[in-house]
């Protein structure tokens, strides 16, 4: 059974809303990366914030205010009628909600244990409710009036690619009737002092695959899909999942449980490795996870094909990557111009790599029925890659 991306709602450092976004995506000198002080004491980090003002919360909602919240609250109301509108059709209890996070309220809970230091007891606006991996989740459930499974999801950097792929088996299963999935993650200082510590964070804009490349740029984001059983231009094939447990945080250095997860992937499309015609690599910028990925899409395709890493023009929004990346490929699929991703970066190819077919701002998808890969890695060796295709 095939289920569709019936709707999209996408806010990032790129811009708020589908026509935005993908209008500064496809621009390959577009990025939405700025220096920022305050996230790590005395630095200054190359990060990739939403600018834009986010909605207020209405009274009812204020016991779950959260900037996670707000910004997920802002790409909802991009498809905020669809949304509404299946609940209408389908019922309350027949439709879920599936969020990749990995922060959610933990910046607002920083400054709460930061006063309980200070003055000995929590804030009275302190829950702790903020901070569980399904607040996201229980929020939008709060909000849009739904009683269907509703529950979020925390694998580090694969979360909001495998929400997506819990919504495909809610729907397959018979358990709901639509699903609304992806993943939301804004910046706090816990991650970007983690990654700060571990040396992870590029000094400048991150130069995915490139041999200068040096670490991260962290950014937030929220992508938000309606998936159902109904027809709609862009199909949801499938995915691929994998947890090779290699190490805490680094990857296996042959990248064979990405590989696993891709070829996973093309078997539960029903396709075959030189059917694909764009990958959207995970591409972090930092030495190990570009090797590895590297040499996984060369075992795995044996060819040359299509491929870009978005995270020079976003930043890595952690949780909410698999499903912004996911967003990226939708946004391909229905462009007019059927223009790809481009790769941003220096052009300086690592010769220790197998190479790649990099984008750039010329790219352009064939006509006809294509098929888009987007690719999620994450600390523990957790892998996950989707298949979406514009539907015949």
């Amino acid at each position: 059974m095939t289920t569709y991306l019936n709707a999209l709602g996408v806010v990032c450092s790129l811009g708020v809303g589908k026509q935005a976004v993908a209008e500064a995506m496809f621009d390959a000198a577009g990025h939405g990366l700025q220096d920022l002080g305050g996230w790590v004491p005395e630095h200054t980090l190359r990060l990739g914030p939403v600018s834009a003002a986010l909605p207020a919360l209405s009274a009812e909602l204020l016991h779950r205010d959260t900037r996670n919240n707000r910004l997920l609250m802002l790409a909802a109301q991009e498809i905020e009628a669809e949304l509404r509108a299946a609940v209408l059709r389908f019922g309350a209890e027949r439709v879920g909600i599936v969020i990749g996070t990995s922060t959610t309220g933990i910046e607002e809970a920083t400054g709460s244990i930061a006063a309980l230091g200070q003055t000995g007891s929590w804030p009275a606006h302190y829950q702790y409710a903020d901070q569980e991996l399904g607040a996201p989740a229980a929020f939008l459930a709060e909000w849009l009036g739904i009683a269907g499974p509703a529950y979020g999801i925390s694998t580090a950097c694969t979360s909001g690619a495998r929400a997506l792929l819990s919504a495909a088996r809610l729907l397959k299963t018979g358990l709901c009737d639509a699903v609304i999935c992806g993943g939301a993650d804004t910046l706090c200082r816990l991650a970007t002092n983690g990654f700060h510590s571990l040396e992870a964070m590029a000094a400048a804009r991150c130069q995915p695959f490139s041999r200068r490349r040096d670490g991260i740029n962290i950014g937030e984001a929220a992508a938000l899909f309606l998936m159902t059983r109904d027809h709609a231009p862009v199909a949801f094939l499938g995915g691929g999942a994998s947890s090779d447990a290699y190490h805490m945080s680094s990857p296996d250095p042959e990248g064979r449980g990405a590989s696993d997860a891709m070829t996973r992937a093309l078997s539960s499309a029903g396709l075959a490795p030189g059917m694909i015609d764009y990958v959207n690599l995970h591409g972090t910028a930092t030495e190990h996870n570009d090797a590895m990925e590297s040499r996984a899409v060369a075992a795995t395709f044996g060819r040359p094909v299509p491929c870009s890493s978005t995270k020079a023009l976003t930043g890595h929004t952690l949780g909410a990557a698999g499903a912004l990346e996911a967003a990226f490929c939708w946004l391909a699929l229905t462009d007019p111009q059927r223009r790809l991703p481009p790769h941003v970066w220096d052009s300086e190819a690592d010769p220790s790599l197998p190479p790649l077919a990099f984008t750039d701002g010329d790219s352009r998808l064939p006509p006809g029925r294509r098929y888009l890969m987007s690719n999620s890695f994450a600390f523990g060796g957790n892998n996950a890659s989707l298949i979406l295709a514009n539907a015949p």
